[in-house]
């Protein structure tokens, strides 16, 4: 990574779940070499610091606060350590996720409520909280992190469509609330993306059909993500990038 040098998020603070893998970890590290101040938030502990102090010697500012996201106290106090610390709260990227397929009638119920209580309930108090310092500040962006599957439902993929279609509808009435103030909202939707997330899988049949939907086809990088988030939260303040559906370009579904 280059140094800190481009500047378009100079004196703004940022706040990203999931910050420890994958999307989170590209999105921290770009907004950071923008200028942003960065708190970063998952429940791995030590690739935060790992993470912190990769910023850090490139001459960015950042904050690591262990936390997990289906804890509703935790996640009021992670916006609260934010401000504490920074004294605002510009971006929140909601990006904490996880993709635990399996057909109806064989799911584990447990999952599909792992998967409401991450995907939606953790982004939901935290959107909630971090509007509540926004609209007292006047500015600020929510960034929810969905995906395809929050548009399209897939066979196998029930519990995972019923989480992001929440995180779709979630957003959209959010943005309409916040529309008489200077707060934006942004859906940001991606395909097919080269990260951890289908290893936790549980089903095997749903496990090879993703691995299967990657042959001939290049999938996106956690950094393609982390540019898109970047674009949507540098735009001017009358500009509100509510929603970016990004597939890699041979993913047909």
């Amino acid at each position: 990574m280059s140094s800190v040098t481009d500047g378009r998020l100079d004196g703004s603070v940022a706040l990203v779940t999931g910050a420890s893998s994958g999307i989170g970890e590209a999105t921290a590290e770009l907004l950071a070499e923008e200028g942003a101040s960065v708190a970063l938030a998952a429940r791995r502990e030590d690739r935060l610091e790992s993470l912190a102090d990769r910023i850090q010697t490139e001459g960015g500012e950042a904050i690591t606060i262990p936390t997990d996201v289906t804890d509703e106290s935790a996640v009021r106090e992670m916006v609260e350590t934010t401000v504490d610390e920074f004294g605002r709260l510009d971006v929140l990227v909601n990006n904490a996720g996880v993709m635990l397929l399996e057909p109806v009638a064989e799911a584990d119920p447990d999952n599909w409520r792992q998967m409401l209580e991450v995907n939606v309930l953790g982004l939901m108090t935290a959107s909630q909280s971090a509007a509540d310092v926004m609209e007292e500040q006047g500015s600020g962006d929510i960034v929810n992190v969905s995906s395809v599957a929050g548009r399209k439902a897939y066979a196998g993929s029930s519990g995972y469509n019923a989480s992001k279609f929440g995180v779709n509808g979630f957003s959209e009435s959010l943005r309409e609330e916040l529309v008489d103030t200077d707060v934006r909202v942004t859906m940001i939707e991606p395909g097919v993306v080269d990260t951890e997330l289908p290893e936790h899988i549980p089903d095997e049949d749903q496990k090879e059909m993703v691995e299967q939907m990657t042959e001939g086809m290049e999938p996106l990088q956690a950094g393609d993500i982390a540019r898109a988030i970047r674009y949507a939260v540098s735009q001017p303040t009358h500009v509100d990038v509510n929603e970016l559906l990004i597939r890699p370009t041979r993913q047909e579904l």
